[in-house]
């Protein structure tokens, strides 16, 4: 029995990936956790999900709650729960409302699913994972925040599309801060085992406005629509199927760092490690050009910034 829940399930994405991962018929069952006044939102999004499930046969349990002792045996537990962002927000001014939600919430997955491993949305993610990580007391390797995982999904996106080749051909990856202070791995970036360094001389290819794309992404979307929906839920859904498969794939995700990148420590960033159904199985070592390796700990510095001053008003020491 597989059982996953999701802290924050009536917003935009928690319902998203509930039924992203109902539908993929490899969970038993999801705890639709929300607030007592919201318990019935999310009954009723049990409901409409069931009649959608039941067009394909997928008997997936789907229990709504407020009561923290129904996240009992869970192998994981999702926390997206937090106040979202608007245009022209930074992730950052989310930091200290948010990192209170994520406190109690962590705190008691530590006391009601002790066994679990903390999957952490809510921006801005790197904060909220050693939030989580402090509250919960849980080995690092346990506590994941979604991290740079939607960036590098979305660059390769947007590789693929510029040249018109498929997806698969580009393996590139983006680390640091899931915000402004992102680093494209440009350096080793191949399309089709080429190098991209290579691989631009022969095609008409901007990078650079790519990556500026990149980095206003989300407030792109914001700006139209209101908030990020489909890419967030689907990147979550991903790393949570790669989990509880133990898929050992490697994967951009927030991950709490003692030096094993960059020399980098005592923050969370988005750095690439393989998963398993154990969580971090190990932070995989990469290579850096000079550039990137700057771009990287001015990244560890901006988010120790906010991860202290936060840490500080939860009277974390």
């Amino acid at each position: 029995m597989v059982k996953v829940s999701i802290m924050g399930s009536t917003g935009t994405i928690g319902k998203n990936v509930a039924f992203k991962l109902a539908r993929a018929d490899t969970v038993d069952e999801i705890v639709l956790f929300a607030r007592p006044e919201s318990v019935e939102k999310a009954r009723g999004e049990s409901f409409d999900m069931y009649d959608a499930l039941a067009a394909e046969d997928i008997d997936c349990k789907l229990t709504p709650t407020s009561d923290y002792i129904d996240l009992k045996d869970s192998a994981i537990v999702l926390i997206t729960a937090g106040i979202h962002r608007e245009e022209g927000m930074n992730r950052r001014d989310l930091a200290i409302p948010n990192a209170e939600i994520v406190q109690e919430y962590a705190s008691q997955i530590a006391i009601h699913a002790p066994d679990s491993i903390i999957l952490v949305a809510t921006n801005p993610v790197d904060v909220m994972t050693t939030v989580a990580l402090k509250a919960s007391g849980f080995k690092k390797s346990k506590v994941i925040g979604v991290g740079n995982h939607l960036d590098s999904l979305r660059l390769k996106a947007y590789f693929s599309k510029q040249i018109n080749i498929n997806s698969s051909e580009v393996h590139t990856r983006v680390i640091g801060e899931h915000g402004d202070h992102m680093v494209p791995l440009l350096s080793s970036t191949t399309i089709g085992g080429i190098p991209l360094k290579y691989f631009v001389k022969s095609v008409d290819m901007e990078v650079p406005r790519l990556v500026k794309r990149l980095k206003k992404a989300g407030n792109t979307i914001i700006s139209k629509k209101g908030a990020t929906e489909y890419g967030p839920a689907y990147a979550i859904s991903n790393l949570i199927s790669t989990v509880i498969t133990d898929s050992h794939k490697i994967l951009t995700v927030s991950s709490y760092l003692d030096g094993e990148i960059g020399e980098v420590y005592g923050v969370s960033l988005g750095v690439p490690v393989v998963l398993s159904k154990n969580g971090v199985a190990m932070i995989v070592p990469i290579h850096m050009n000079d550039f990137e390796l700057h771009e990287f700990r001015e990244a560890a510095d901006v988010v120790r910034k906010t991860t202290d001053e936060v840490l500080m008003h939860l009277d974390y020491k």
